[in-house]
């Protein structure tokens, strides 16, 4: 393992890992990427425990399906680090991302796994020339597909042995076989540009954004053998005691495996409806229907230099004044981090108090500035 160096959140393209957490406003941030994104109950209840060790016990799964822990110190972050890989195997290098169901899901086209490991394997040395940013998505198309989430190249199963092959906005068919060459192609093409350097900053790439509807984890969805019941952390976060709880409910009901998965979920493997009643009592989001599930939340300044609000309590007060059709994006700040995109309503913190923007993003002009007590009645007036 590298020796622990944190990296300061302004640093532009700066990503937070288990080698290099990152300082925030309540200490060092590190992330987590469990090889396959799949834990034991067992070792979901030892990484709670670490984190309330080495850090302030508040652990985050982020939307992309990564697990990481806030309030590290300079002198307990490498403790953490050696503690976590004695539970837990860590992916560094490329970052290549498959679906979470991916080789158990009934629906997907083409199993990603073997294409994603061939593209991680030969992109080993490749790797210390690209930014720490840069994802390759390998999606057999299935229910629980990747597809809402950005990626410098994307491989996308179509069938009959094709595959759609999306790099900086520009999309290709090609087949199978040629997928390991023509994603190293333009890695190489990407590296060559230097540590900053996206797919978007390749020759010939398209400005348009990626867009793609949003697919929710959340219930149960069926597996080739089984099913996987999706739950999520409330706005992304849980404390370290909650989750614990969570993992012995599971061992109770004979769960023997969690999977990390993206809109700050996890999918708990041939769960009981008994467990799913639990993992509500605790706190957790259970209903695709829940209000919770259209509301993004940053830490705010419970966690964040920048932040003016506490931005997730915030958003669990106005949870249940949220109408069915509504998006709602609660800031710290103009930044935006937990929702770098339009919501039908945005409160974005200032030092003056909250900034009412409608149908636009955290940097915008607000159209109103409000105050705390004045958050509720603006929401139902908005959707009113």
């Amino acid at each position: 393992m590298a020796l622990i160096l944190p990296i300061a959140a302004s640093r532009r393209g700066a990503c937070p890992s288990l080698d290099a957490p990152m300082q925030t406003g309540d200490g060092l941030l590190a992330r987590l990427r469990i090889r396959g994104g799949r834990l034991t109950p067992a070792q979901l209840t030892r990484i709670a425990a670490l984190a309330a060790e080495h850090g302030n016990g508040l652990v985050e799964i982020t939307a992309r399906g990564n697990l990481q822990v806030r309030g590290l110190t300079p002198a307990s972050a490498a403790p953490f680090a050696r503690a976590i890989e004695a539970v837990v195997t860590i992916e560094r290098g490329l970052v290549v991302e498959t679906p979470p169901l991916a080789g158990d899901d009934p629906t997907e086209i083409d199993d990603p796994r073997p294409l994603a490991a061939s593209i991680r394997a030969a992109a080993t040395l490749l790797s210390a020339r690209l930014g720490p940013k840069v994802t390759v998505i390998v999606d057999g198309n299935g229910k629980l597909n990747l597809s809402p989430l950005k990626a410098d190249i994307r491989l996308a199963a179509i069938g009959s042995g094709q595959w759609a092959c999306s790099v900086g906005g520009r999309s290709d068919v090609i087949l199978r076989n040629d997928a390991l060459m023509i994603t190293l192609r333009h890695l190489r093409q990407i590296a060559d540009l230097g540590l900053a350097a996206r797919a978007t900053d390749l020759p010939g790439a398209a400005a348009k954004p990626h867009r793609a509807q949003s697919i929710s984890p959340i219930g149960t969805l069926a597996l080739r053998d089984q099913t996987a019941t999706g739950i999520a952390l409330p706005f992304g976060s849980s404390d370290h005691a909650a989750l614990a709880a969570l993992a012995e409910a599971a061992t109770r009901h004979g769960i023997t495996e969690f999977r990390l998965a993206p809109h700050h979920a996890l999918l708990a493997i041939g769960a009981p409806p008994a467990f799913v009643a639990e993992a509500a009592a605790l706190g957790f989001v259970t209903a695709p229907d829940d209000n919770r599930t259209r509301i993004s939340a940053c830490i705010g300044s419970d966690g964040c230099a920048s932040g003016h609000i506490p931005a997730r309590a915030v958003a669990a007060q106005l949870a249940p004044h949220l109408a069915p059709d509504t998006t709602l994006h609660v800031s710290g700040c103009v930044k935006g981090c937990a929702h770098p995109r339009r919501a039908d309503v945005t409160l974005v913190g200032s030092a003056d108090g909250y900034g009412l923007v409608i149908a636009g993003m955290a940097g915008d002009t607000p159209q109103a500035l409000l105050h705390a007590d004045q958050l509720e009645s603006a929401l139902a007036h908005r959707q009113g």
